[in-house]
């Protein structure tokens, strides 16, 4: 990885032009409901109506894994990344079938199967209940405040959706506080694996070329939506267009970015830096040496740790350069500029001041509170089990018995009504536990729990007991049942009497340490997100008195999109074209990995236009959750799916560098090309091409 530290300049202009919105160029990721369109004209040349609008949204999916898909055909048909089924991949293989190393559906061997706890979402309707929220919780603070609020969100979910099972309701809260709108989706829960590349073609020059470019990778994933049993039946779909992009053209990238901190204080970015990277940092640096050491024991154990080591790989190089933005004194220079801007417009403004106080002061002021509070709530209950399954299982069992004995809008937001039949889907889905990742998960967990309480805790002795963490995970997992679909179907069915006459030591360790946790977040939501929430609300109304609707809310994995062009840029050792080909995959590959190319790939050379392009860049502003994103031409065809970022898009969760930042895109020709040459998949290629 490049050093990051050059961005600053870059990053610093990039930040003042937030506060400038005739400058934006192409930043933002856009809601559909509020999409610039004028702006699109202006700076590219491109007019795009409503009902434009409405067919791209209509055919852009969100997929639970936390990526992005697009509705390619009438039968339910839907693109996506590999990397964003990895986990799917490895639940439906065994040790004869490795679906990671080998791909899946190749050669139409392999029938599609459905993909444990995966559901896909597509947004149907967007209604505004922002006064109603704002009317619940003026006058409260802290923990009333959140639960006011909570209680609103609750009902209005369920109001929306009305009881349909067809569909999910979620409240999505915008600009820090300042809105709220329900996003009601369709809903497939029946979503099986139709076909997937090998791993070794899917990240090509794997985690070394991660956030790179020139890439060489074939991202792709195919599935299918499914209801009652057979394919779905859909309206509405992309088209999918196989021509090859040309340079400068404009091109929109609509998907479910996960998430962006771009209005954060200084004070907030400082404590980010100061506080959470470190220890998120920290956890990942463990679990990736413990995955790659788990690896080593075996091909099984490769395949099954592929995806978890892939994110946390993913997660420290994200983590390091935001640091490295973070440390920069030009952006934060930057970011104090827009604030001194900010309160200036703010104290010209006498009636709004005595609205909205200082919440600048009142977020500085708060920051004692996160950093004391961070650690306990993260390895307590944000971070709590540290990705294992079985873990999972125990908690949500144990919590969901007693949040479903409650009435819907009084529970934890996760067990309301809307939010349950999703839960439920990952809860009771069969899928393959492996004890020896569980135990790894778990040791991990204790282990850093352990660092983060001390011994002068008296929560060490509750969350940990007196033995070992490598004792407590194997006592843990060799007696839990929980691997069992059908033992957590019995136990979540048998609510809280169940729960209470479980001799289950995972069910037993979660019931003893969740009023810890519990507590944990309490004081979290009182002392710190309350407080900062209602002092984003307020900034967020500085910010819209000084530009109006002409800023974008943060990402929060909510279906946006985003304009740019087809375009390389400019680094330091010079230009970088936009473009890469299959011939260039070719000259890169060894006989080593990661650029070790799979046996078929070798075989079908001769046969493969060469001059096809393979991977391609964007001007497109996005961040994590756009993988699969798909990437459409000013006609709304489907032209690409997004998959990556170049390394200056790292620094993009904080702003957007119209000269640096770049999306990096898989094309449908190379994805068209390779089903019908490399593959066997004629009849996929087919219904692609066919769907118009």
């Amino acid at each position: 990885m490049r050093c990051l530290a050059a961005w600053g300049a870059r990053l610093a202009l990039a930040v003042s032009l937030l506060i400038s919105p005739t400058a934006r160029a192409e930043e933002g990721m856009w809601t559909f409901d509020a999409f610039p369109a004028a702006s699109v004209q202006r700076v590219l040349g491109v007019r795009l109506d409503g009902d434009w609008l409405r067919r791209v949204r209509a055919g852009s999916v969100r997929l639970t894994t936390g990526c992005s898909g697009a509705l390619v055909s009438p039968n339910g048909l839907v693109v996506t990344n590999q990397h964003c089924i990895l986990a799917c991949a490895q639940s439906l293989s065994d040790p004869a079938h490795d679906h990671v190393r080998d791909g899946y559906g190749i050669g139409g061997a392999d029938p599609p199967r459905a993909c444990p706890g995966l559901q896909a979402e597509i947004l149907v309707e967007i209604v505004d209940v922002t006064a109603a929220v704002f009317e619940a919780s003026a006058g409260r603070s802290g923990d009333a405040f959140i639960q006011a609020r909570e209680d609103v969100l609750a009902r209005s979910e369920q109001r929306v959706c009305g009881g349909d099972r067809r569909f999910r309701c979620q409240v999505i809260s915008f600009f820090g506080g300042g809105q709220f709108k329900v996003y009601r989706y369709r809903r497939y829960d029946d979503v099986r694996l139709v076909f997937a590349p090998e791993l070794a073609v899917a990240f090509f020059g794997g985690d070394p070329e991660n956030f790179t470019f020139p890439r060489y990778d074939l991202d792709v994933a195919v599935l299918r939506l499914y209801e009652r049993g057979a394919p779905a039946v859909v309206r509405h779909w992309l088209v999918w267009s196989t021509r090859t992009p040309t340079p400068g053209e404009a091109v929109f990238v609509s998907g479910s970015p996960g998430s962006t901190q771009r209005a954060l204080t200084v004070a907030q970015l400082e404590t980010l830096r100061d506080v959470a990277n470190p220890d998120l940092l920290a956890m990942n640096a463990l679990l990736r040496d413990r995955l790659k050491a788990y690896a080593t024991q075996g091909p099984d154990q490769r395949r099954l740790v592929a995806d978890r080591l892939f994110n946390a790989e993913n997660a420290l190089k994200m983590i390091e350069g935001q640091d490295a933005a973070l440390a920069d004194p030009g952006f934060m220079a930057a970011r104090r500029d827009e604030e001194a801007r900010l309160k200036a417009a703010l104290a010209s403004d006498s009636r709004l001041a005595s609205q909205v106080g200082d919440p600048w002061a009142d977020l500085a002021v708060l920051q004692t509170a996160y950093a004391r509070q961070y650690p306990l709530w993260r390895q307590l209950e944000n971070g709590a089990g540290a990705g294992s399954h079985l873990f999972w299982y125990a908690r949500t069992l144990v919590r969901g018995a007693a949040e479903r004995a409650r009435p819907s809008p009084e529970r934890l937001p996760e067990f309301s009504d809307a939010r349950l039949p999703l839960l439920q889907k990952a809860l009771l889905d069969p899928q393959p536990i492996d004890e020896g990742l569980e135990r790894l998960f778990l040791e991990a967990w204790f282990d850093r729990t352990r660092v983060t309480l001390g011994p002068a805790d008296p929560a060490e002795v509750d969350v940990l007991g007196s033995g070992s963490p490598a004792a407590l995970a194997s006592r843990l997992v060799a007696g839990s049942t929980l691997a069992d679909p059908a033992r957590r179907a019995a136990l979540w069915r048998g609510g809280q009497t169940a729960i209470q006459a479980s001799t289950d030591p995972l069910i037993v360790y979660a019931r003893r340490i969740d009023a810890l946790s519990r507590a944990a977040r309490e004081v979290w939501e009182e002392r710190v997100l309350g407080p900062t929430e209602d002092a984003a609300e307020r900034i967020a109304t500085v910010r819209f008195a000084v530009h109006g609707a002409s800023v974008y809310p943060e990402a929060t994995f909510s279906p946006r999109i985003s304009f740019g062009r087809v375009e390389g840029w400019r680094d330091r050792g010079g230009p970088v074209e936009p473009f890469t080909t299959l011939g260039g995959l070719y000259s890169h590959a060894t006989l080593a990995d990661p650029r070790r190319l799979p046996p078929r790939w070798l075989g079908a050379r001769a046969g493969l236009d060469t001059a096809a392009v393979l991977n391609f860049v964007t001007s497109n502003d996005i961040v994590g959750g756009n993988s699969g994103s798909p990437v459409v031409d000013g006609q709304g065809r489907m032209i690409g799916a997004a998959f990556d970022g170049n390394q200056a898009s790292i620094a993009g969760e904080f702003a957007y560098d119209r000269a640096a930042n770049r999306t990096v895109v898989v094309t449908t020709g190379a994805v068209s090309e390779a089903l019908s040459k490399v593959y066997g998949r004629d009849d996929l290629a087919g219904e692609l091409q066919g769907a118009r």
